[in-house]
């Protein structure tokens, strides 16, 4: 008698479900990301931005964990421009810094890269800065988004400094807080947003600006 043998399991495809997750993240952001810049951090609740992205508040809760936690997320996209998960320091803007040869050229292609960043993230920026002074939670996002910032700025910064083209005597910490200085928004919000600077008028500003102190 021929042994007949029971087919094997199916392996489970998830590629489908993970796609509809990451299509349901994508929405609870931007829905977030439209009622934080209309009605401010404090008055929106997770329950609203539920309702408008056609989900349910556990979902929303279960995909971010807190309101200041989907702040983050809602940032970290402002600032890559997508959703796809690429690290900024791994998109072509930061490739074509560290391959330009010339030191005032690659200042002059980061303040072009931080320039757009900084249009697209200043809303959630400034609300996040100014709404931990009401909401505590939003301190610890806060505390990250400097973090980060200052962690890329010693990259940066190190970067620069490996090229021998700096001015003599400078050393990363100087470079370092220079960088981290200018990416601060609050420059940014006073020059564009307060006193009506066009972007490129404050790029050309900003590269000036930090070749002056680093060359």
């Amino acid at each position: 008698m021929t042994d007949v043998k029971s087919p094997g399991k199916r392996r489970y495809d998830s590629s489908g479900r993970q796609a509809k997750a990451r299509e349901r993240r994508i929405e609870v952001v931007e829905a977030a990301r439209a009622l934080f810049e209309r009605d401010g951090f404090r008055a929106t609740t997770i329950t609203a931005i539920a309702a408008a992205a056609g989900v349910s508040t556990v979902q929303v809760y279960k995909a971010f964990g807190s309101k200041a936690e989907l702040a983050k997320a809602v940032f970290d996209i402002a600032l890559a421009g997508d959703h796809e998960p690429v690290a900024v320091a791994d998109r072509p803007a930061s490739t074509r810094v560290h391959e330009e040869p010339d030191v005032r050229r690659k200042i002059a292609l980061f303040v072009d890269g931080l320039c757009e960043r900084l249009a697209r993230s200043a809303k959630v920026q400034i609300l996040i800065r100014d709404g931990r002074h009401v909401d505590e939670t939003l301190e610890p996002v806060w505390v990250a988004l400097n973090q980060e910032g200052l962690a890329g700025m010693t990259q940066l910064g190190q970067h620069l400094l490996d090229t021998g083209q700096l001015r003599p005597g400078i050393d990363i910490a100087e470079v370092r807080d220079v960088l981290w200085n200018y990416l601060a928004i609050d420059n940014y919000e006073r020059l564009v947003l307060h006193r009506g600077w066009t972007l490129p008028r404050y790029r050309d500003w900003l590269t000036r600006t930090i070749a002056d102190a680093l060359l």
